[in-house]
């Protein structure tokens, strides 16, 4: 009982594809590839915050990386003139190892909007942590997110807290619902997202499962 699967890790191939997609045979490249993957994604996550960034996806050819950026507010990231894509640029091309011979290397940036961010499960988990770390009350912060969720079209939301809540001395968990969250079932398209709060007591952990 209780072992639970990602609920993404669970639909990849069938609902959803990969964040990154390419293909070594050879593991040496394989794990320089992935490592780097890893480093690019987790520094884009940081440095774009003010963004709200919700997804990274890295497709890789010969002589090719494409890296396609999703993000709610796409403006302040590509900025005036696209200067703020130059400083992407710069931040990705210290993870990406290419001979130098290839002199038709090519790094390209596409940024996607994030039409619907309330059918997001990162953009959620990470708009109910930001309020914790300001202090908003926790069941008021959730029921409001939750009912946007809603709104926007979702099917149904759970959202688990776990940590100090409201500075408690004893840390616990508390889940809310609204919907339905089918999350055994396959076809349909659950997106799961976790985004930790530092609160002034220690960390809260979010969780939130969003059925599309």
């Amino acid at each position: 009982m209780g072992q639970k699967v990602h609920p993404k890790g669970l639909r990849l191939g069938v609902v959803y594809n990969w964040n990154s997609r390419w293909y070594f045979s050879d593991k040496k490249s394989y794990r320089e590839a992935l490592t780097a993957d890893i480093a690019i994604r987790k520094i884009l996550m940081e440095k774009l915050a003010f963004a709200s960034v919700t997804q990274v996806d890295i497709e890789r050819a010969i002589n090719k990386i494409t890296v396609i950026i999703y993000s709610v507010k796409p403006g302040m990231i590509i900025g005036r003139g696209g200067k703020g894509l130059e400083d992407v640029k710069k931040y990705i091309s210290k993870y990406i190892k290419h001979d130098g011979k290839s002199k038709d290397f090519k790094l390209d940036i596409k940024i996607e909007p994030v039409k619907k961010p309330y059918l997001n499960a990162y953009y959620v988990a990470q708009s109910i942590a930001e309020k914790l770390v300001r202090g908003f009350p926790h069941r008021s912060v959730v029921h409001n997110t939750m009912n946007r969720v809603i709104e926007s079209g979702g099917k149904g939301v759970k959202v688990q807290l776990g940590g100090r809540i409201n500075g408690a001395e004893i840390s616990r968990r508390e889940k809310y619902f609204q919907g339905t969250i089918p999350t055994s079932t396959i076809r349909e398209e659950v997106d799961f997202a976790i985004y930790p709060a530092l609160t002034r007591s220690g960390y809260i952990g979010v969780k939130v499962w969003l059925c599309r």
